[in-house]
């Protein structure tokens, strides 16, 4: 394992321009840097930006597809075996998709990379976060007004980009207080932010009517990724907690966010949706997407061809 040493910073999805600027930012300390993409090529190209820009030989790439509840079990137990804690962990998932489409779990897309894969990613390295003794969980996040259908959470009836995308924002506000109200006293903070409107490839994949406005009022992945880098490392943030915060200061969710019925509600219903409940090996419903960390599994990772419990069917039979 790692020594513990050096802190441990972790950031997904660091392909979009706020990722890598974020990892970057946190390099700069000197610090060991995880950096998680999907893509082998395109994460390993941000590796060796971000390792010479900041001349850390800290930063090391992990391979994890947040949409794939497969492939995030995988990288929870590699970074669960190849390390004894985690300091920080943050949420960076953002997609955006102008047609509904499913993922080989059956879900819609951006709710199950905006939601779901991070949602089970957090709960499956918590006693990591744990053993740092004064770790931090930042979930991204925007304000939003929008409203969680439960009865139709996968847009199955009626799809609308924009507010699918919207309810995934929400959904990981309701994510962060209901955390945030189950970690109290344990060493973990958790806290959301909004960085603010970022100049990203979403933007260019909006409406036109939403996509012009925007491109006028938003900033920079550099000047966002500052005020994310500070709230992981500043000093004044380490008993902040359960707070949803912008430029250092607590927003206001909109009004139905502090209901503790509607955060637990969908706490349960996500346990029941990810299996989060289940720490055991991974199954990859595809046999083979989320097993690309080939070279290096750890002992009693079960690949689905070998798996003993495993229906005709495909069906997983669990304990």
């Amino acid at each position: 394992m790692e020594t513990m040493n050096l802190k441990v910073y972790m950031v997904t999805d660091v392909t979009s321009p706020l990722g890598q600027a974020t990892a970057l930012g946190l390099a700069m300390t000197g610090a060991k840097v995880l950096i998680v993409a999907k893509d082998d090529s395109h994460g390993a190209g941000v590796e060796k930006e971000i390792s010479i820009a900041s001349q850390n030989p800290n930063v090391q790439l992990q391979l994890g597809d947040l949409s794939n509840l497969s492939s995030v079990r995988n990288l929870a137990e590699i970074l669960n075996s190849r390390y004894e804690k985690i300091d920080v962990l943050i949420n960076n998932n953002s997609v955006y998709k102008k047609q509904r489409s499913l993922t080989v779990d059956g879900f819609e897309e951006m709710f199950a990379a905006n939601y779901l894969g991070p949602f089970l990613l957090t709960n499956l390295l918590l006693d990591h976060l744990r053993a740092s003794g004064s770790a931090r969980i930042i979930n991204l996040t925007v304000p939003t007004t929008g409203q969680l259908d439960f009865d139709d959470l996968q847009s199955e009836r009626h799809f609308n980009s924009i507010k699918a995308f919207n309810a995934t924002r929400k959904a990981n506000l309701l994510f962060s207080y209901e955390l945030a109200r189950r970690l109290a006293n344990s060493g973990v903070t958790v806290n959301a932010l909004y960085p603010g409107l970022v100049r990203s490839e979403i933007l260019s994949e909006a409406p036109l009517l939403n996509r012009l406005p925007a491109w006028l009022f938003a900033i920079s992945p550099d000047r966002a990724a500052e005020e994310i880098v500070k709230a992981a490392t500043g000093p004044e943030m380490v008993t902040t907690h359960g707070k949803f915060l912008h430029k250092g200061q607590e927003v206001r969710a909109s009004d139905d966010i502090p209901d503790l019925g509607i955060q637990q509600r969908l706490w349960e219903l996500s346990e029941k949706l990810t299996d989060a409940k289940y720490l055991g090996p991974n199954y990859d419903p595809t046999g083979s997407v989320a097993m690309y960390n080939d070279k290096d599994i750890p002992e009693g990772l079960i690949r689905p061809e070998d798996d003993p419990t495993r229906e005709e069917n495909g069906v997983v039979k669990r304990e």
